[in-house]
């Protein structure tokens, strides 16, 4: 028989066991419960940050918007309003006033050139101008929106050369841009990043920059600005997935010494379209230009000098359409940047006799920014601009630049956008803040044997024995901040001439290399 003492020991030994393992079977399943509501919430955490990061993300976006700025050499364009140019807020001004609704800006460049043999001219000398350029910029921003006002001055003087005055270097005092504006900040409502999308009317002089500068340019590096009085509207901005551009304009002749003229024999019409919405991968900018002349009307040339020969009264109506497409290609490091563009028209070829106008120009960009610290790119670059093949079809085949930059071209300005074929590699890199470092290597020839070099005194030899060979170009420039709104431009180019220099009758005898240096330093106010 069992003793009742031990059974009752054992019973509550057992419900002792019995009441433990339940307690820790709850606390168990009170401690899984509880793990599970902490997976839960930081779930929710780690959705709520993806959350957040996507809307930064989107911040980001909506902030720079669209827009993606090429990488091409020589291709970025110049503001509006100039880099020079700062609302009067943010500059040593607002410690006298209390406005914020005007632009100001003041600047001052010398640039110091040494030019040994320059194939611009027509002889064999030694130049050692001194280039000086003042610009002064007042602009009326949101005062009495929607209407504004904008007035830029620049005097552009050449002092210590062995040549005489022209108006590439000399401009007196002269207002370059003078026009009122109506401005609707968001007079087409917002785009899908919520940024502004702006209606912009704006009549009188203006100077401004479209496409890679190559059509239409201010020409930054020419001591003079090109300028044009009319009417040009936009719609949208830079930051938005789509931009028109609209202008129906006359070109100013500038003179050396008197006040500027609108050229009354042309009128220059364009549309420009930038397709923003694939910028992650590609901007496409389709444009038209028409360039009408009439040659009644005709009394300067380019130069500013008075036209006196029969064949300058010229009519002409040239076309220019074409497309740029440039990009990134992903996260590669890879950029590239491609355009090509088609003229057509008619123009006198002799006061009795009209010839149709058709020429062509294509130019492709690939480039490589490597992941370092000093930012280094490396790019090639190929262009090509019609020649005239001076063929008895009576078709002039000689590209039109119209108003662009030839300073992509050549660092010399011994190249123009008119028959050539030009092939370029460069390295462009940044070893310190500010400072900025480009070298390149280029090769020159005539697009036709038969047609002229523009841009070396329009040196032509009609028998096309004088070859295409035009030569090859070595340059670099530094560029870098000297104190605080004080910055400089130091460079260097080395031409070499080929067979079409040396053969040539106007340069046969003359030495068919050249060397130019410079040094430019630009003084801001703000």
């Amino acid at each position: 028989m069992f003793n009742k003492t031990g059974l009752i020991q054992l019973l509550i030994a057992s419900g002792i066991t019995l009441t433990a393992g339940l307690s820790y079977a709850a606390e168990e399943a009170a401690n899984t419960a509880l793990s599970a509501e902490e997976i839960d919430q930081q779930a929710r955490i780690k959705a709520r940050k993806a959350e957040i990061a996507a809307e930064a993300a989107l911040a980001k976006k909506a902030e720079k918007g669209y827009w993606v700025a090429p990488r091409a050499y020589g291709t970025q364009r110049e503001t509006e309003p100039p880099r020079f140019v700062k609302p009067i807020e943010k500059t040593w001004l607002k410690k006298y006033t209390d406005i914020d609704w005007l632009d100001v800006g003041a600047d001052y460049r010398f640039r110091y050139e040494n030019r040994e043999n320059d194939f611009r001219r027509g002889v064999n000398v030694t130049d050692e101008p001194f280039l000086l350029r003042s610009r002064i910029y007042v602009a009326v921003r949101n005062k009495f929106d929607p209407l504004r006002f904008t007035l830029e001055a620049e005097d552009a003087r050449r002092n210590h050369s062995n040549f005489a005055r022209d108006n590439r270097d000399v401009d007196l005092a002269e207002p370059i841009q003078a026009y009122a504006e109506l401005f609707f900040k968001d007079g087409l409502g917002k785009d899908d990043l919520g940024n502004d999308r702006p209606v912009s009317i704006k009549a009188g002089r203006m100077a401004f920059e479209q496409l890679d500068r190559r059509l239409i340019a201010r020409n930054e590096w020419r001591n003079t600005t090109n300028t044009f009085q009319g009417v040009r509207a936009t719609f949208g901005q830079h930051k938005n997935d789509w931009e028109l551009d609209l202008f129906a304009l006359q070109p100013i002749v500038r003179f050396t010494e008197q006040l500027n003229q609108r050229d009354k024999a042309q009128w220059f019409y364009g549309a420009v379209f930038d397709w923003r919405k694939w910028s992650d991968v590609i901007t496409l900018s389709p444009s038209y230009f028409y360039l009408k002349q009439d040659g009644d009307e005709v009394k300067y040339n380019a130069s500013g000098a008075r036209v006196t020969g029969v064949n300058d009264f010229k009519d002409r109506e040239i076309h220019t359409a074409g497309l740029r497409g440039y990009g990134l290609i992903g996260q590669t490091g890879f950029d590239y940047d491609a355009s090509y563009y088609r003229q057509w028209g008619e123009e006198d070829r002799t006061p009795t006799a009209k010839r149709d106008y058709r020429a062509y120009s294509y130019i492709a960009e690939i480039g490589y920014t490597a992941d370092h610290a000093w930012k280094p790119r490396f790019s090639a670059n190929y262009g090509v601009a019609s020649g005239d093949k001076n063929s008895s079809t009576g078709t002039n085949e000689r590209f039109d630049r119209l108003f662009g930059f030839a300073r992509p071209w050549s660092s010399n300005d011994y190249i123009q956008m008119e028959n050539i074929n030009a092939t370029k590699i460069r390295a462009e890199f940044s070893p310190f803040t500010g400072v900025n470092i480009d070298t390149g290597y280029s090769w020159y020839k005539l697009d036709n044997a038969t047609d002229r070099w523009g841009a070396g005194n329009n040196l032509r030899d009609a028998t096309g024995n004088s070859g295409r060979d035009l030569g090859e170009e070595w340059d670099i420039r530094v560029r870098f901040p000297v104190v605080k709104q004080v910055s400089a431009n130091v460079g260097y180019a080395y031409f070499k001439g080929g067979d079409f220099i040396k053969n040539a009758a106007a340069t046969a005898d003359r030495k068919d290399s050249s060397n130019f240096f410079y040094v430019e330093l630009t003084v801001s106010a703000f």
